[in-house]
């Protein structure tokens, strides 16, 4: 399968590929989400267990993956959050992770590019993306990206007792 994007050169001469995700990237993308999960950056209830990565309403073709070096690195998760027509030109990043070896290193980076280019092609008009307010890393990662802040959901969770923001981030591709 062609690579969604073209590879893209971050620091140290590391070479990214970003790619439309495959069944047999199940088990490697299932590691990775167990490895960057944290309590910071998601929901305790919600812990990546080993039972496979892909779901009915999540499947390979939903997804970018980077690779570096022929190893899986980072995903980025495109759905239509809302089964509207009305909101049929907007897509959403549901899920984006970077190896924790890799973070910092331009993966996250090459994803949002191979997710935006996914969209286009899928003539999306705008991409979404909603992070928590204790994972400043990615706000800034998105932000650095185009992405600007359309509403903060003040409170939206309370996790470990604490409320969280839910801040919802948007990009025009129009």
């Amino acid at each position: 399968m062609p690579s969604v994007a073209a590879p893209v050169v971050v620091p140290a001469s590391m070479t990214v590929t970003v790619r439309v995700g495959r069944q047999d990237d199940d088990a490697a993308l299932a590691d990775l989400d167990r490895r960057a999960w944290s309590p910071a950056v998601g929901f305790p209830s919600v812990r990546p267990t080993g039972t496979g990565f892909f779901a009915p309403g999540s499947p390979p073709e939903a997804h970018v993956v980077a690779e570096v070096d022929g190893r899986v690195a980072g995903y980025a998760r495109l759905l239509h959050m809302l089964p509207l027509p009305e909101a049929a030109h907007v897509l959403t990043v549901a899920g984006l992770a970077v190896a924790p070896d890799l973070q910092g290193r331009g993966v996250g980076h090459a994803l949002l590019a191979g997710a935006e280019e996914q969209a286009r092609r899928s003539g999306a008009r705008k991409l979404a993306i909603r992070v928590l307010a204790t994972n400043p890393a990615a706000r800034r990662l998105y932000e650095r990206y185009g992405f600007t802040v359309e509403g903060v959901l003040v409170g939206e969770f309370l996790i470990e007792g604490r409320p969280v923001d839910d801040v919802v981030l948007g990009k025009s591709l129009a």
